[in-house]
């Protein structure tokens, strides 16, 4: 049955046609196919590459059985029973491809995808990590180590190798998404780590507030700038954020005794400078 998983299909969309090129030109001399090899499992690869699994892996059996031992027949074997959703069946190939050429990135990236299929998410992590080192360039091994990483609940890992992602490939809209979402788990998986460490912490406060502000929730954001500012009267941009939020509610006298507070703390802000004349210019438009 072939495998649900979109992820993988587009993989190995992406990847599948470089396999066949790519396993001969970094094989070692010894390892590279004969003629003879490219002549038997050419049918082979036409049938994988027009999705006749069933052709495909008599080809690549066959070779096997005829005592051909060598990673390209291992690793489309690998492809198909990962295509098929056998993805036991493909660790078994893409390992066995890999014992006799270690230094190729495709089948690193798909046994790691398999094994993170498997719920092996350690083995998944080393693997792909291997990928990303033997194909920097390749944002396909970046994408699945961040997904790797999430399984793992490694919010850190993961935030990263999706930036590197979105410098690899800044035209795709998808991958800025990605890392949006990574961030806000990151973000959310923070705020809880410091309500175990300390429900009160000012940081958690002014934290709080902001998802309320980005909410449009203003009254608890000021509750939560508050409480923060209560916590530790010396954290900078929370009285900048009061101000701003009272900017908004037309609050003008409160929203510049806010501005003054955050100036006596950071002098040089500009934030502050620039948010405190756009009140005075408000109040000034706001007098009969």
């Amino acid at each position: 049955m072939p495998s649900a998983n979109p992820f993988l299909r587009c993989l190995r969309g992406k990847l599948f046609l470089l396999l066949f090129v790519a396993v001969a030109t970094q094989c070692s001399a010894q390892e590279i196919p004969p003629p003879s090899l490219e002549i038997q499992v050419a049918p082979g690869i036409e049938a994988l590459k027009s999705g006749d699994l069933d052709t495909a892996e008599k080809v690549f059996s066959s070779a096997l059985r005829q005592g051909v031992k060598h990673p390209l027949v291992y690793h489309n074997l690998g492809v198909i029973a990962q295509m098929r959703g056998r993805h036991l069946e493909a660790v078994q190939k893409f390992r066995e491809a890999l014992a006799l050429q270690p230094a190729y990135g495709p089948s690193r990236l798909l046994l790691g995808s398999s094994l993170l299929v498997l719920g092996r998410k350690a083995e998944a992590v080393r693997e792909l990590q291997r990928a990303v080192r033997l194909m920097p360039q390749q944002p396909q091994a970046h994408l699945q180590l961040a997904n790797a990483y999430e399984a793992s609940e490694n919010w850190i890992a993961a935030a990263q190798q999706l930036q590197k992602l979105v410098k690899l490939a800044p035209q795709e809209p998808e991958y800025a998404y990605q890392l949006g979402k990574a961030w806000m788990r990151l973000s959310g998986w923070s705020y809880q780590r410091m309500a175990r460490i300390n429900p009160h912490s000012a940081r958690l406060q002014q934290g709080l507030g902001q998802e309320y502000a980005v909410q449009e929730k203003y009254d608890l954001a000021l509750e939560a700038f508050q409480r923060a500012a209560d916590a530790d009267p010396k954290l900078p941009e929370v009285h900048l954020a009061i101000g701003s939020i009272l900017l908004e509610q037309k609050k003008y006298e409160q929203a510049l005794a806010e501005i003054a507070l955050e100036l006596k703390l950071v002098p040089e802000s500009k934030g502050a400078a620039e948010l405190k004349a756009k009140i005075e210019e408000a109040k000034a438009h706001s007098l009969p």
